[in-house]
């Protein structure tokens, strides 16, 4: 991609983000985040996530007030993103402070900033992540000529496309072009232009490919764990900007602290947290999932504070192979030090960066 291309996709991404963050969760503006008097409590965290199942530790830690819990004074405003790009120029543009995603839009953020910008410093999902497709597509070569979605140019499914079909010998382009047209598109939307037939397939995270099976006769073509070793891949982690971790780091711990319990109360209860996390998409969207959904995408993915970080370095080769990044040094992406730290005073064991 040429920098004439990379800086119109970021000038597109950046009126996206603003956009994004004027319907955040909750309707409420970021104003920045100030210090309390006296200077030690912050009178603000923000905090980005996607309304996706693939963020239950999100949801459930909103939700449940489990990191409302652990910062105590300080107020959490957060924000509902489409994908990754997006948080990630919010994040730029100081509007958030930390912000769940995908392993993608990291990298892409370690490498625009020269490492300077974001930490990873939690993992939070692994799976659920598919290929869906009409029923008579069979196979790679059956997508020639087909449309495929994901949900934004540059996000982890994107790239996990672009890949897959680049190893299955289909060529793409970034404006749709190529043996596979590759539309970009917010998530509810596929669902809308897949049952309408405008696309072919997606390749989507939950609950849209359950919804996309379910409710329009989808069938899975590619299951994303069977690509990689152990059938474990990192698709969300927490992320923070670096500026803010450094000037408060207690602020930073506490956020880890509710991320973790989040977790703790998924893998405790499924299905306590199924009704919790479909309390939190009914207010985002307006809408609750089936029970037959939740079903589905909560058996499709686990849930760890383990950032897989083998995974990580993957992606960004895919990423590098489809023509979407440059190659970058990841060394030092990582701050797994604060988590590891909560995780000991739980009696839990530590999580590595390799």
């Amino acid at each position: 991609m040429n920098a004439r291309r990379v800086r119109g996709v970021v000038a597109v991404l950046a009126a996206l983000a603003i956009t994004t963050l004027a319907t955040a969760c909750g309707g409420t503006e970021s104003t920045g985040t100030t210090a309390a008097a006296g200077g030690n409590a912050l009178a603000e965290v923000r905090l980005g996530y996607f309304p996706n199942i693939t963020h239950a530790t999100a949801l459930v830690g909103i939700e449940k007030g489990l990191f409302a819990k652990h910062l105590g004074s300080t107020k959490l405003t957060t924000s509902s993103f489409n994908a990754g790009p997006a948080a990630i120029e919010a994040l730029f543009a100081g509007a958030i402070d930390a912000t769940y995603i995908g392993p993608n839009p990291a990298i892409n953020a370690w490498a625009k900033s020269k490492g300077k910008a974001i930490k990873i410093i939690a993992g939070s999902a692994s799976g659920g992540v598919y290929l869906v497709v009409k029923p008579g597509i069979n196979s790679a070569e059956d997508l020639r000529g087909k449309k495929i979605a994901t949900p934004q140019l540059g996000n982890t499914q994107d790239v996990a496309l672009r890949y897959w079909l680049q190893e299955k010998g289909l060529k793409t382009d970034t404006k749709g072009g190529g043996d596979v047209s590759i539309i970009p598109q917010e998530n509810a939307q596929t669902l809308q232009t897949f049952a309408t037939g405008d696309i072919d397939g997606a390749w989507v995270p939950e609950p849209f490919a359950s919804r996309m099976v379910q409710e329009s006769k989808g069938k899975i073509l590619v299951d994303e764990r069977d690509l990689w070793p152990n059938k474990q891949f990192v698709i969300t982690h927490l992320i923070v900007r670096q500026e803010f971790a450094a000037e408060h780091p207690e602020t930073v711990k506490q956020l880890l602290e509710g991320h973790v319990e989040a977790n703790a109360a998924i893998n405790a209860d499924p299905a306590d947290a199924a009704k919790t996390v479909n309390t939190a998409l009914e207010k985002l969207s307006g809408k609750p999932l089936k029970q037959e959904v939740l079903d589905s995408v909560f058996k499709n993915i686990t849930f760890t504070n383990d950032p897989i970080a083998s995974s990580l370095i993957g992606s960004a080769d895919h990423a590098i192979k489809v023509g979407l990044l440059e190659p970058v040094d990841l060394n030092g992406i990582y701050d797994l030090k604060p988590l590891n730290e909560v995780l000991a005073a739980q009696g839990q064991p530590a999580v590595v960066d390799k």
